[in-house]
């Protein structure tokens, strides 16, 4: 009973689950439907038994009223010297081929007198044996009514007239034929009508669906909602939604407005630290000069730091520069000038690695400092992230349009969990021991997307490493703005 009880509840939940994925509007419908079809199966079934009444009432009365008609036509009479019943059978036939009728007349012994047809194994049985009463009754698919006639002056004889009940069955089978056709096609009626009237329902929500994907697509709460002309639970969803847009675009608002405050702040106080961390930098540069020993070493430990805390705070001020939007001076630029003198700056400390250049001329409009900061960071962290003697290559020149430059190796590559995140601030790679920000490449892609241009790292087709590429747009010298930089 458990397990029975269980498998029950499982069923029910199942059925409910299947339900709720239907969608409203076939919900809506559905429900219109069966409520429909049990009101017609109602009625249907009303109508069919009062139907089935009618007509067998009406078919039982007229088979009497045949049988009483049949008895007042038949002229009977005994034949004395035979003592034979004399029946006219043109009457018989009369009262029969119409109806299908069957008719027998008995004497009061239960002998067959007369009769309108052969008797066949069914009919036989329409007979005395099955103690006729005076009143009509059904047998053997016929509708027999009986009835005494007296006949002078030997005795009275029993007149059984019998109508088949197929007729009035082919009848009631029409009618019921007639009811299912109509219970289901107006059950089909109601689900069509009932979705129509649950799209047309359905519509203002459907509108604020496709307002919704709209404001998802374009990023923007402030456009107005449509309103149903109707107050109903529709109008008060439209208006609470737009409630809701309100409140988000305001607190979008707010916290942009702090989030430039933030970066206003940072820039700011990165560009104001560059000139005492320059100041420091020119005195703890003369004081290791001047000291000796143990305090000199101090001196130029502290020295090495402050440039370290110098080139952090130039990384800092140009990413919130970056931040706030704030683009230096853009000059025509020769992006192969910018990637020799990267290279010429970073060959000294290159710590046994191969280091070649590939520079084809092509010019683009940017601030040269950026893009000289971008090479560097580049090629700096192929330097950095890789074993002595691996080969590190850059190379620029123009393609479809754009200019293009490539900085790869042929080290041991970066994994794919660090690839998808190598270009967010202050994640390293590991190889450095520690000594990097982590702010290289997320201010290679600030640099790139200030100039228009994106950043992609690939693989080196036919061995390991890695490659970085970007691309910027070309600029030729008829492009310059008049005026700038």
């Amino acid at each position: 009973m458990e397990s029975l009880g269980s498998f029950t509840r499982s069923a029910a939940r199942a059925t409910f689950s299947a339900y709720r994925s239907v969608p409203i509007r076939w919900r809506l419908a559905g429900g219109s439907a069966a409520l429909t079809f049990v009101i017609l199966c109602g009625f249907a079934g009303i109508v069919g038994v009062l139907t089935t009444r009618q007509v067998r009432g009406q078919f039982n009365n007229e088979v009497r009223f045949q049988a009483d008609e049949l008895a007042q036509a038949l002229r009977l009479r005994w034949n004395e010297n035979t003592l034979s019943l004399n029946c006219d059978q043109r009457v018989l036939s009369d009262f029969s081929n119409d109806n299908h009728a069957q008719i027998r007349i008995y004497d009061d012994s239960g002998l067959e007198c007369a009769q309108n047809h052969p008797v066949t194994a069914r009919t036989a049985q329409l007979g005395p044996q099955f103690s006729l009463p005076v009143r009509g009754d059904d047998q053997l698919g016929y509708r027999v009514e009986t009835s005494a006639i007296k006949v002078n002056p030997i005795g009275d004889v029993t007149l059984l007239y019998a109508r088949p009940l197929s007729d009035v069955d082919h009848t009631l089978a029409k009618v019921r034929f007639f009811l299912f056709v109509g219970v289901l096609g107006g059950s089909i009626l109601a689900l069509i009508a009932g979705l129509a009237i649950a799209r047309r329902a359905m519509r203002p929500i459907v509108e604020l669906s496709d307002v919704a994907r709209e404001i998802e697509r374009t990023r923007n709460p402030r456009r107005e909602l449509p309103h149903p002309e109707a107050e109903d639970e529709i109008a008060v969803l439209a208006r609470t939604l737009e409630g809701m847009l309100h409140a988000l675009d305001a607190a979008r608002g707010e916290t942009e407005a702090m989030l430039d405050r933030q970066r206003e702040f940072v820039a700011d106080a990165s560009h104001e630290l560059r000139t005492p961390l320059t100041s420091v930098l020119a005195n703890l540069d003369l004081l290791a000069d001047e000291l000796d020993g143990e305090q000199a070493e101090t001196a130029h430990a502290a020295l090495r730091s402050t440039r370290r805390m110098r080139r952090l705070v130039a990384d800092l001020l140009l990413l919130a520069r970056a931040d706030a939007n704030r683009t230096a001076p853009h000059r025509l630029t020769d992006l192969a000038d910018v990637v020799l003198e990267a290279v010429a700056e970073l060959e000294p400390v290159s710590e046994n690695h191969e280091l070649s250049v590939e520079a084809e001329p092509v010019i683009v409009y940017g601030a040269r400092d950026e893009l000289h900061r971008l090479v560097l960071n580049l090629v700096e962290n192929a330097l950095r992230h890789t074993p002595q003697g691996t080969h590190v290559h850059a190379s620029t020149g123009a393609r479809d349009g754009q200019a293009v430059l490539i900085v790869e190796d042929n080290g041991p590559g970066i994994s794919h969990e660090l690839e998808l995140r190598v270009f967010e601030r202050f994640v390293r790679g590991g190889r450095d021991g520690g000594r990097g920000s982590g702010l290289g490449l997320a201010i290679v892609r600030a640099v790139a997307e200030s100039h228009g241009g994106t950043v992609s790292i690939e693989r080196p087709p036919g061995h390991a490493g890695t490659r970085f590429v970007i691309r910027l747009p070309v600029a030729a010298t008829a492009d310059a703005p008049a005026g700038v930089g």
